[in-house]
């Protein structure tokens, strides 16, 4: 049988990227999903064409979280994987002199506030069983630092030990509830594409950020997926508190070449 055959599970950012990537990766798994975004429009287009229902939530939000409650009490997984750069609305500087008080506000309360809230509302869907996985999508920039992305990096090392304290609280109550984090780098998805930018010499970036990766190419939100899927499943029955990263090798340090 599939091996999420059963499982309810919730996936923020649901419409694009990793979030849709993991939507999918679920269904074809056995699960019953349903996908949440900010954007409606194309939210539901995502929904419709996996087959799911869809409902809009800003994960920032306490007012939305308390309807997605109400609508889905009980689930048996929840992927809080939404999360901004801060660079879509058009914040010009994010390092840590130049960086303004409101953008660096804007990224917390989606990338941490969204996960909080996130892991509050798994928790309280799931301790009526007893069970259940939360996995947080954080970063390798929650690894180690970012100079031009200080509100992203803190922001996503803020979900990594949010992370392990909701493992840790469950544990402590009996409950089987585990939480673990994700941490990709350099996957391709519509948020480094943003960051890439128009050509002309997009073609030159993205070849010299590949030829600095080990595996000498940028991952696919399918790869993530996969992680996703590993430990929404029962054979991560152990796992609590754990982070896994998927970089291509970024984190693992450079090769010596002669």
């Amino acid at each position: 049988m599939p091996g999420l055959s059963g499982k309810r599970c919730v996936v923020t950012g649901a419409a694009r990227g990793i979030g849709a990537a993991i939507a999918q990766a679920f269904v074809n798994e056995g699960a019953s999903v349903i996908a949440t975004d900010i954007d409606a429009a194309l939210g539901r287009e995502t929904a419709d064409r996996l087959a799911m229902p869809f409902h809009h939530l800003d994960v920032a939000s306490e007012g939305d979280w308390a309807a997605l409650a109400l609508r889905f009490p009980e689930v048996d997984v929840v992927v809080n994987n939404a999360g901004i750069t801060g660079f879509e609305a058009g914040a010009v500087a994010h390092d840590p002199e130049h960086a303004a008080l409101d953008d660096w506000r804007a990224v917390m309360a989606v990338n941490l506030d969204g996960v909080f809230l996130g892991c509050r509302y798994a928790i309280g869907a799931m301790k009526r069983s007893g069970a259940g996985s939360i996995i947080n999508i954080s970063s390798r920039s929650g690894q180690v630092g970012t100079p031009r992305a200080a509100a992203y990096a803190a922001s996503k090392a803020g979900v990594r030990n949010h992370t392990k304290t909701v493992a840790l609280y469950c544990a402590e109550q009996g409950w089987r509830i585990r939480c673990n984090s994700i941490h990709p780098g350099a996957i391709l998805t519509p948020m480094w594409e943003a960051l890439l930018g128009d050509e002309p010499g997009r073609a030159e970036r993205m070849a010299a950020f590949v030829a600095d990766t080990p595996l000498q190419r940028f991952g696919k939100p399918c790869e993530v997926a996969a992680i996703a899927v590993l430990l929404a499943s029962d054979d991560a029955a152990y796992m609590t508190g754990s982070e896994i990263t998927i970089d291509g090798g970024l984190l693992a340090g450079s090769a010596v070449r002669p």
